[in-house]
């Protein structure tokens, strides 16, 4: 372990109530204090030794050696198991894995990378992408499961996640890793590793070490998994695709100037796998052949740290951080969508109208007149882009003493890029038009080698079509001293302030406005703010066994002003197997770089992620449940009833800052020497929150909300307005348990069971001040992910980590349960039932070997019995199960293998 000699040994104690809080300073004050923490964390001797040093603040600590145990290989695995987290698997979307705190919004959960932030992801700029850092780096990870706002940032409303790089490594260590799934098809995964380091900073006084990691992992097509999506499961969830007609297929379907209702000269037959027989002779297009149950990805990052000791109280460090990663996005192929109001139309002069000679079949009444056509261009398969991130980041770090202080200070620059291309398979909307007016496309089949030929000169493929940017410049000050005796020792006081500047760049760049598919235009979005904070911390030794902590945080936003967030917390012990421990704390959040200076157009941006009837084109007596409507007369049902809707999202400059308050109240316990136990309530609430509404609450009263329909003159839908609101508020509490019981040590080997859940209490939203508040607990209720994902938030009852942990010589095991409660689904289905959502409780194994010299063998089982993922019937999940919070890739094994020269 490094020598730091800035935290002396007689210090510590004296700070045991704020070691993790010292260890992230005000955001950005690490180093020294954080191996205070890691020293409690790693006191595993005696329970009781360990709790006569725990915390007042509920912390979590993973370290790396566990994410092998529970045979997991990526950041997202990590944050998906974690109880506390309402995280989502990540999507398309190209943002990458984030973490969502109590489900308060991953904007609201503050990431750090050793004790100081990251440069946001480029677009949303208001969370950072997990995937960048850097995964062979870590020594652990922490997490604080209240909202410590008052020390680091205002903003840390759900809590903290601090990712800790090992301090020094000497040698050289490769790590080799593969899993591969049981069932056939895509979802495999890679991982390389090389580590290389010099030096130790207590003997030599310097040390050196740097880490590249590669993670990839490959597409897998929901068709390599059709029995999860199967037109049986779905009917048992009363999700049936064939009750949908019309639409974009191939054939494709047309209407004609006379007749609104969808036709298709193949109907009854189609085309599979590009599409299949929908209701009214019509056909569909085939989710399954083109949808993705896992993403393709691929992920390479840099670490670098260099530390030297330029005298016995005297520390430079020097960080380097670069992490890439990328994602390959896939859709629906490119449709024939209109073009300045001008739809796709297909001339009686074309060969391939019905009836002429390029073999269509006649159709009865169409004699010549144009037909406007809804065609999906299956020839070039799915349309994907490449979603590439790069986030750089320079830290340098100076702490020492001087006089009766111990300070620390540091210099962060952070960079984050984010650019997107056409990959495959776009077109020019202007280009399809005009190829299907003058005859060289065919709608109603695959093209000839004239049509191949045209296509390819009209497609944009590998042409960037987005470039955006974050920057952070962030530079800290913190120092702390002993002040006076007290009855249980000396009390102790941090000053500090730190000051940074954030920037956010975004450019949808003009291509966009020839691929009309996307539904989105060229723009421009730029903004900045700086922020300045001094803050405060009093530790106080009250009793022997009474600490007392008090905190302070005064930040200043160059944009929306000032604000003062304090801290309380205690720590009672009166005996040494019981201890008490609480918080309480105010927040506040800005509204994201994003958010308020983000693209601002003035139409449509996008569509909504589920199909809903147009409440006033498409009217039923059940709005909220797609497919019960019927088109007004003269309309086309295929683009008003059970579609995709436009909508509109991107900043908005009447935002205004939310606030917080919370609390938590906790007991650890240690009946026997074996057993620890914690229990800790927490209670946050929240107002002027700032989220995007839920899709679904437009539709349940569509006339108390009509307001936010934007219609064209003709009544015609132009878009709803999904853009970022200050809604009413959040409340949400529950209970933290922990439980650690070792095995009296026998001839068979250690064992160890270790159990961590929450259950919730209450999750509760209100969407506008004086409204009433709905639930979220266990249901889907009116809780959004917003600017990450238009999934729903998936609030548990409970959910649990329990870990039977195994050792004897060379060997180790672990088998792991992943544990999530019960769900009331959405029920908002045409084929109206209830019904619940069965838990989801996976067990992962994996066995470990280090009897080979300088060799550590590991082999694991994911998914050990297979089991499937929870079925829902929510509109949002095309496939027909929880996609954004179980994995579809079923039983997969894992060999690594890691040598150390």
């Amino acid at each position: 372990m490094n020598k730091h000699p800035t935290v002396q040994p007689r210090f510590q104690p004296k700070l045991a109530m704020t070691s993790i809080a010292l260890a992230v300073l005000a955001v950005a004050n690490g180093a020294a204090a954080q191996d205070a923490a890691m020293q409690r964390v790693e006191v595993t001797g005696s329970s009781i030794k360990r709790l006569a040093n725990e915390e007042a603040l509920p912390v979590t600590s993973i370290k790396a050696e566990e994410f092998t145990q529970r045979g997991m290989t990526t950041l997202a695995d990590v944050m998906m198991a974690l109880p506390q987290s309402a995280s989502l698997a990540p999507s398309n979307a190209g943002s990458g894995t984030n973490i969502n705190l109590r489900g308060l919004g991953v904007n609201r959960t503050l990431v750090l990378l050793n004790g100081r932030r990251l440069a946001n992801e480029a677009i949303s700029a208001g969370y950072a992408n997990l995937d960048v850092i850097p995964f062979s780096a870590l020594q652990r990870v922490e997490i604080l499961r209240d909202g410590a706002s008052s020390l680091y940032g205002s903003d840390a409303i759900g809590g903290v996640v601090n990712f800790i790089t090992k301090k020094e490594f000497e040698g050289v260590q490769v790590t080799g890793q593969y899993v591969t799934p049981e069932k056939s098809g895509g979802g495999d995964e890679r991982r390389a590793t090389l580590t290389f380091g010099k030096g130790s900073l207590n003997r030599d006084g310097w040390s050196a070490y740097a880490t590249v990691d590669f993670h990839d992992r490959s597409r897998l097509a929901a068709k390599d998994r059709a029995d999860l999506s199967s037109e049986e499961v779905l009917n048992s969830l009363g999700r049936s695709r064939v009750v949908g007609s019309g639409g974009y297929a191939m054939p494709a379907n047309f209407t004609t100037a006379t007749n609104k209702t969808a036709q298709n000269p193949y109907a009854g037959k189609c085309t599979p796998p590009y599409s299949m027989v929908g209701a009214k002779n019509t056909c569909i297009i085939d989710s399954n052949e083109y949808g993705t149950a896992l993403y393709e990805n691929e992920q390479i990052s840099f670490y670098a740290r260099a530390a030297k000791q330029i005298s016995e109280d005297h520390t430079f460090t020097v960080e380097y951080t670069r992490g890439q990663s990328q994602i390959i996005s896939v859709r629906n192929p490119t449709q024939s969508v209109a073009v300045n109001g001008v739809s796709a139309s297909l001339p009686s002069s074309s060969k391939w109208y019905p009836g002429n000679s390029g073999g269509v079949p006649a159709m009865a009444g169409i004699t010549g007149q144009p037909l406007t056509v809804t065609w999906s261009v299956a020839d070039y398969g799915l349309a994907a882009q490449k979603d590439k991130q790069v986030n750089q980041r320079l830290a340098f770090v100076d702490e020492g003493k001087f006089g009766e202080w111990d300070y620390r200070g540091g210099l962060v620059i952070g960079l984050s890029d984010r650019e997107n291309y056409y990959q495959n398979g776009f077109f020019r909307g202007q280009g399809i038009l005009d190829g299907l007016k003058s005859g060289a496309l065919n709608p109603f089949g695959l093209q000839d080698q004239a049509g191949l030929d045209y296509l390819k000169s009209i497609s944009v493929d590998g042409e960037k079509n987005r470039d955006s940017r974050t920057t952070y410049k962030g530079l800290d000050f913190s120092a702390s001293r002993m002040l006076f005796a007290m009855a249980g020792g000396d009390a102790a006081i941090a000053v500090g302030a730190d000051m940074h500047r954030e920037t956010t760049r975004d450019d949808k760049l003009a291509i966009q406005n020839e691929v009309q598919y996307l539904n989105s235009t060229a723009s421009h979005g730029e903004g900045g703010r700086n922020v300045y904070a001094l803050y405060t911390e009093l530790d106080l030794p009250v009793t022997k066994t009474l600490n007392v902590n008090l905190a302070v945080r005064d930040d200043y936003f160059s944009d929306v002003g000032n604000t003062i967030n304090p801290k309380a917390s205690f720590r009672w012990q009166p005996t040494k197997t019981v201890m008490f421990r609480g918080s309480a704390n105010t927040g506040f959040r800005a509204p994201t770089l994003f958010d308020a200076y983000g693209y601002r157009l003035p139409g449509a941006t996008g569509k909504t992620s589920s199909r809903w009837d147009d409440p006033l084109q498409c009217p039923s007596a059940t709005p909220a449940i797609a497919g019960t409507g019927k088109p007004l007369p003269g309309l086309v049902e295929s683009e008003v009833c059970n579609v995709q809707l436009n909508k509109q999202v991107g900043s908005n400059p009447n935002l205004k800052p939310e606030k917080s308050r919370g609390f938590t109240l906790g007991v650890v316990l240690e009946p026997t020497k074996s057993l620890t136990m914690s229990f800790d309530y927490w209670n946050i609430r929240m107002k002027d929150m700032l989220a995007n509404l839920p899709e679904q609450v437009y539709f349940q009263d569509p006339v108390k909300y009509a307001y936010l329909f934007a219609r064209n003159a003709d009544g015609s839908l132009a878009y709803i307005n999904n853009t970022t609101m200050n809604l009413g508020g959040q409340k949400a509490a529950g209970i933290d348990v922990s439980a650690t019981y070792r095995l009296p040590r026998n001839d068979y080997g250690d064992f160890k069971v270790e159990l961590d859940g929450t259950y919730l209490t209450q999750f509760d939203n209100q969407l506008f001040p004086g409204e009433e508040w709905v639930s979220n607990v266990g249901r889907f209720g009116n809780a959004s992910n917003g600017t990450t994902s238009s999934f729903p938030i998936i609030t548990y009852r409970w959910k649990h980590v329990l870990k039977l942990g195994w050792a004897k010589g060379d060997w180790t095991a672990q088998a792991t349960q992943n544990y999530n409660s019960k769900y009331e689904d959405q029920n908002l289905v045409a084929q109206q039932y209830w019904r619940d959502i069965n838990s989801y409780k996976p067990w992962n194994l994996t066995v470990g070997y280090k009897g080979f010299k300088n060799t550590v063998l590991t082999f694991g089982v994911t998914n050990v019995f297979d089991s499937n993922p929870p079925r829902t019937n929510h509109s949002g999940y095309s496939y027909g199960y929880l996609s954004s919070a179980a994995s579809p890739i079923g039983r997969a094994y894992n060999l690594r293998a890691q040598y150390t020269f």
